[in-house]
């Protein structure tokens, strides 16, 4: 059976209030309907929102929830749990700098620093023009390249200050 927001199978109505467009909704729908089955499949779906949404507001989880016959309690739960999930808006190329212990000792904090002067944006926040968005990591576990920047899923290894043009002018 499904909740209010979803009229049938197959066909679920976005939200009169909601701001996101109806063709991101529609994806997800089709990716939750080609799951096997819905149970244990919630960080799973939520994985997909975030790709094609690019974040997860409450609107979303709200509309997951929904199609998904939880409670919005047990989405929230799952996405302010799970430090990959994300409420806010991310840049079209998040960049992610780590901040582990031997990404630091060799000097994160300081490539942190270029990317925000780069960028005129602090930690959490997006670039005007949507570009970009920055972030720090706890640990991405490749030491061994310390430190570790990340641009989306393109990871660049042993990066410096003097890097950090280099890197943007390839976005």
């Amino acid at each position: 059976m499904q909740n209010s927001t979803c009229q049938a199978v197959g066909e679920c109505r976005v939200p009169d209030h909601a701001v996101l467009p109806q063709p991101l909704y529609r994806e997800v729908v089709q990716f939750i309907e080609a799951l096997p089955q819905k149970e244990g499949h919630l960080v799973t779906v939520l994985h997909k929102a975030q790709s094609v949404f690019g974040y997860l507001p409450i609107e979303v989880q709200q509309f997951v929830a929904d199609y998904m016959e939880v409670p919005l309690a047990q989405v929230y739960g799952v996405v302010s749990f799970y430090t990959f999930f994300t409420m806010v808006p991310k840049g079209k190329f998040p960049i992610s700098i780590c901040m582990g212990t031997a990404c630091f000792v060799k000097g994160a904090d300081k490539v942190v620093q270029a990317f925000k002067e780069q960028l005129k944006v602090d930690i959490g926040d997006v670039t005007p023009d949507g570009k970009f968005s920055i972030d720090t990591l706890r640990c991405v576990g490749g030491c061994a390249l310390a430190p570790i920047v990340m641009v989306g899923e393109k990871v660049y290894g042993n990066v410096t200050p003097g890097q950090v043009k280099k890197i943007l002018a390839d976005y």
